[in-house]
């Protein structure tokens, strides 16, 4: 038996008198251990994982180029024990400009996010699951229909407007080659026949829906963050700035939640960015809660 087994049951006791939504926890990814003590005499463990970020890559856009990762291996207690250790740890060490310190934890653990914050690290992400409203049938206001590879053109400079303004009140980030990278991923995605769609009124692209689906399995990445099951995933949904406040945004949506229920999908998850003040509202409106709040510092060396 792995020392981190009982870490593992306790974690998911936590994870089930949290939220229970939360799936049980899982054994950590190999890395490096990071002890500490309690005041009790108890021990805690995390693991810490590095990551390098190809520059040319999707995940670029929305990641710094070294990351560190912390995965707590903790109950109720620990983690402003767990975080001075990391932060002894990085100051060892001497992290580039494009790094940052990242922890995914339980959005509703409040003792945590006081932690968090203490240690200078700021909810830049939202894993958000879909717990609330009706499948409400389309307006007529705009057409919404399936993304083909010949609407690429019309497609990219909708998905660069959400980038460039996700860019300005989140973790995205604009580089240099972001086109090229939205080009190639949106033509990967509509290619491979993924629900992506768009929104049209009077024949001019006004939104855009990038979907895909996720199935949470015993042994894959989605484990860790939902139930087991089909999951539908909102990757990104953009209306085009001098469309915006008319409404395009909700009806896009009315369309997409009824298409992935249809095919499937035993709920919707996706990601926003807390500092958005057009994203937070927008997506409790849709039913939207967070679940998961993905906590980062950058540079990685600023963790305190």
């Amino acid at each position: 038996m792995s020392f981190t087994d009982g870490l593992v049951d306790a974690k998911s006791a936590w994870f089930a008198e949290l939220d229970p939504q939360l799936p049980a926890a899982v054994r950590p990814p190999d890395g490096d251990v990071i002890t500490a003590a309690l005041p009790t005499g108890e021990r805690v463990a995390g693991i810490l994982t590095t990551t390098s970020v190809a520059p040319d890559s999707t995940t670029s856009l929305w990641s710094a180029l070294q990351v560190w990762e912390l995965h707590p291996m903790i109950g109720a207690n620990g983690m402003t024990e767990l975080l001075a250790q990391w932060s002894t740890m990085m100051g060892r060490r001497a992290p580039g400009a494009d790094s940052a310190c990242l922890v995914t934890w339980p959005s509703r653990d409040a003792a945590a996010t006081r932690a968090f914050l203490a240690h200078g690290m700021v909810p830049l992400s939202t894993l958000a699951i879909r717990t609330g409203g009706a499948l409400l049938p389309s307006p007529g206001n705009v057409r919404v229909r399936r993304a083909r590879p010949k609407d690429i053109a019309v497609a990219l400079p909708l998905a660069m407007a959400e980038l460039e303004y996700s860019a300005q009140v989140g973790g995205s980030v604009l580089r240099p080659g972001a086109r090229e990278i939205k080009r190639t991923a949106l033509t990967r995605h509509i290619t491979q026949g993924d629900p992506v769609f768009l929104a049209e009124r009077d024949g001019i692209a006004v939104g855009l829906a990038e979907c895909w689906f996720s199935d949470s399995a015993a042994g894959s990445w989605s484990e860790t963050r939902m139930r087991h099951g089909h999951w539908g995933y909102v990757n990104s949904l953009s209306v085009a700035p001098d469309a915006r406040g008319e409404g395009v945004g909700r009806e896009l949506m009315s369309v997409v939640h009824r298409e992935l229920a249809a095919d499937g999908a035993v709920n919707t998850f996706l990601y926003y960015n807390p500092p958005n003040p057009l994203s937070t509202v927008f997506w409790a409106r849709q039913g939207y809660r967070p679940l998961w709040t993905i906590w980062e510092i950058r540079p990685a060396g600023a963790l305190r």
